[in-house]
């Protein structure tokens, strides 16, 4: 059989992909090395109980935000979106003092000018940046901060909340530090689930349209001929033909796959190789005992010994997974640092106690990441966009081979937000520049 489109991966990049060429009549195959879809998406259980990976809340659901459409696109809509508190969904605890990331441009920017009344001028300058064009992919997002803000700590208290990047002062675009905060100050929403909830969502449309999935499959070559790729062909001996093949993997995985080609140059190979990849995270997954932490409806970043922007300062995440029983009392609790120490005592800072509510803990690593999701280093924001070379590291879905496109958090932009525009772009050069079916 000869599929329309194959897909490598089953990441959120991959799933949406095929979930919107599916809808317009393309016979599509996923393919996943592992043994259940998602990527970072997927989700485990222990003793009864489902785990994230890498999904804790998402922005801009509502009607004309970011990514609202491109969420009734993919059916997401339906699933139960529970939005953060709209005074302060994200709340930055730096030294100990607390400062509150409301929902709303105009919120956002009142609620802080409480604490910070001198710098509402750049607040509003701030927030008309995010609202703006998108700023140039070459300009420096510390720079910039440090040009529009005179108070060092309100930018750490704007950063705070981006544990969902990875700030380096020397090379982080504007471009990406932007869209890492647009979207959640239009709206912020948890899950009222597990993140598996998007993937199954995503996998059943595929299926329902005459897709297929399957999983054990990891694909060790792609064919090459007359300049196109034929095949893909997996290490269980299965060999799938196609027209079309979009990559969800890192890109230098990618283009290892491809063994022998007339296309692809060393050079080009050799640069794909040498893009440097984010950090990871470790993930510490608690179970809290019945009736102990109230649950709390925002998200908790808190910052010690240093800059926001410094490696070495101390740094945690709390995110409370909503509970579904309808209970007054969180469940579910995970703390995310790019730190290998134990984050528990920080995290104490904000949840004082917090050590004798837990009744079971599972940790994921950087290490645990590259094994359960193939991502180079167990990045968690994939290749490091860099603005002192743009052109290097923010990727187009097209490549040099014709039918073979790239998609996921690799390519543009990284996030939830990011992936669901790379997969938007790469399916519209699909249906708009003359690949028929």
């Amino acid at each position: 059989m000869k599929y329309d489109v194959i897909v490598i991966g089953s990441g959120f990049g991959g799933l949406a992909c095929a979930q919107l060429l599916s809808k317009k009549g393309y016979h599509v195959l996923v393919l996943e090395s592992h043994w259940q879809p998602g990527g970072c998406m997927q989700s485990y259980q222990r003793k009864g109980h489902a785990f994230d990976t890498g999904l804790h809340y998402v922005g801009g659901l509502g009607d004309g935000e970011s990514l609202h459409d491109i969420f009734e696109q993919l059916g997401l809509l339906r699933l139960p979106w529970y939005r953060l508190d709209v005074d302060g969904a994200d709340q930055i605890t730096i030294e100990g003092n607390t400062y509150c990331l409301a929902q709303g441009f105009d919120h956002f920017v009142e609620v802080l000018a409480t604490d910070f009344p001198q710098q509402r001028e750049a607040l509003r300058k701030y927030v008309d940046m995010l609202q703006g064009p998108d700023p140039d992919p070459s300009v420096n997002a510390w720079q910039w901060l440090n040009e529009t803000f005179s108070d060092p700590l309100l930018i750490d208290v704007l950063s705070g909340s981006c544990l969902k990047t990875e700030l380096r002062r020397e090379s982080l675009p504007l471009f990406a530090f932007a869209h890492s905060q647009k979207s959640y100050i239009q709206s912020s929403w948890r899950l009222k689930g597990d993140s598996g909830l998007i993937v199954r969502s995503l996998v059943d449309d595929i299926k329902h349209m005459g897709g297929d999935v399957i999983c054990r499959a990891k694909v060790v070559e792609l064919v090459e001929q007359d300049g196109q790729i034929v095949a893909a062909k997996c290490e269980n001996g299965e060999r799938y033909e196609g027209r079309l093949f979009i990559s969800d993997i890192h890109p230098a995985q990618t283009f290892a796959l491809v063994k022998e080609s007339k296309v692809l140059k060393k050079i080009f190979r050799t640069r794909m190789a040498m893009l440097e990849n984010t950090y990871g995270m470790y993930t510490y997954s608690l179970v809290l005992k019945p009736d102990t932490l109230p649950y709390f409806n925002h998200n908790k970043f808190v910052y010690e010994g240093g800059s926001v922007w410094d490696e070495a300062t101390e740094k945690v995440l709390l995110s409370c997974r909503v509970p579904e029983n309808g209970s007054y009392y969180a469940t579910l609790l995970d703390l995310m640092t790019p730190c290998s120490s134990h984050p528990m005592a920080l995290a104490q800072k904000v949840i004082p106690g917090l050590r004798d509510m837990v009744s079971e803990e599972y940790v994921s690593t950087p290490h645990t990441w590259e094994r359960f999701t193939n991502t180079p280093d167990g990045s968690a924001y994939g290749i490091r966009k860099d603005c002192r070379q743009p052109l290097l590291t923010m990727l187009s879905p097209r490549t040099p081979l014709g039918n073979l496109l790239l998609t996921g958090q690799n390519v543009m932009l990284h996030g939830l937000e990011g992936v669901a525009m790379t997969a938007r772009q790469t399916t519209d050069y699909i249906l708009n520049i003359g690949i028929t079916r």
